[in-house]
């Protein structure tokens, strides 16, 4: 009894483990009359698919895509999915997907993950510096590429958190270091991948390090890109609200993960130990000032300001204020 159930925002990732569990289960030949893509409110008519025997060789998938099976689920629907559950052949493979977070108070949740091979999908966090790296590093051991450490670290900086955009320059190194004995390294990287996966994250840890040049480049390639400016810097206000939160709890002497993600409304505790890391060098006193000035800025923006000349001046202020705390503090 097959029955599989994957969920999340990265599109990206879960479809292509669709594709992989596609290939998987189907003879090529005989695809054709053994697979069915359907949408959630054709489940009855999937769910009676699901209970025909294959055609030909291989085993038949049916594929309810973004079903609300999690979310919301009548009773009488219900009811037709658990009888199917029970006496699914073993050549068919029953596959439930959506973007959605199940409702774990949901009873058809809490069976679907009993009875299902669950597997989630979701983006990692722009922040998760390592998770990000470690992605990179796994997906291109799965494309059978070699590359150096500073290779790996150019390029998971290069796209980021971006799952579709780290498999699409893969493909491309994949491409033109065919044959390459050699690990592929840095100045590769650099001439294949351009660097634009920027984001207001990115700009927000330029500023914390002062690096005021790298900040201004970010800033004008979002404003560019059509980002609107009140949305930077929600992200920019929010980041250092966070970073003051742990700084002040710090000095506090609190010490567990758990408390200061709690009263820092940090929604994973393992954060807490890279923004320990990240809060080393700054004190309180600085935090607030920058606060204070992101403040001003969206009074300003809100007020109808020229957006590029008033986040530039901002970024500069911030980064004055910054820039003379590069010491080493206790944490």
């Amino acid at each position: 009894m097959p029955v599989y159930f994957y969920w999340g925002d990265d599109e990206y990732r879960l479809l292509q483990a669709v594709q992989q569990l596609r290939d998987q289960v189907l003879d090529p030949d005989w695809a054709t009359f053994n697979y069915d893509r359907l949408p959630p409110e054709a489940t009855l008519v999937g769910l009676n698919q699901a209970m025909t025997p294959p055609f030909g060789a291989g085993d038949r998938l049916v594929w309810l895509e973004n079903t609300w099976l999690t979310q919301h689920c009548p009773e009488d629907l219900w009811e037709e999915v658990e009888r199917t559950l029970a006496q699914l052949p073993s050549t068919t493979h029953l596959l439930f997907t959506t973007t959605a977070k199940p409702d774990g108070r949901l009873k058809s949740t809490r069976i679907l993950k009993k009875t299902a091979i669950v597997r989630e999908f979701q983006p990692l966090a722009a922040w998760d510096e390592e998770g990000i790296l470690r992605q990179v590093q796994q997906e291109a051991s799965r494309w059978h590429l070699q590359l150096s450490p500073a290779a790996a670290q150019k390029l998971a900086e290069a796209v980021g958190n971006d799952s579709r955009r780290l498999g699409m320059e893969l493909d491309k190194l994949a491409l033109f270091t065919a044959g390459q004995a050699e690990a592929i390294t840095p100045e590769q990287i650099e001439a294949l991948v351009p660097a634009s996966a920027y984001n207001s994250f990115q700009l927000a840890t330029c500023l914390r390090q002062g690096d005021l040049d790298h900040a201004l480049l970010i800033l004008t390639h979002l404003l560019d890109q059509n980002e609107p400016a009140l949305k930077i810097l929600a992200v920019l206000v929010s980041q250092f609200r966070t970073w003051l939160w742990v700084r002040l709890l710090l000095d506090q002497g609190e010490r567990d993960a758990k408390v200061i993600a709690q009263k820092a409304e940090i929604a994973n505790p393992n954060r807490v130990y890279f923004l320990q890391k990240e809060v080393g060098s700054l004190n309180t006193a600085t935090l607030l000032k920058v606060m204070q000035q992101l403040l001003q800025l969206e009074y300003s923006l809100k007020q109808g300001q020229p957006e590029r000349g008033a986040f530039q001046e901002t970024l500069i202020q911030v980064v004055a204020l910054l820039k003379p705390l590069k010491q080493d503090w206790p944490t």
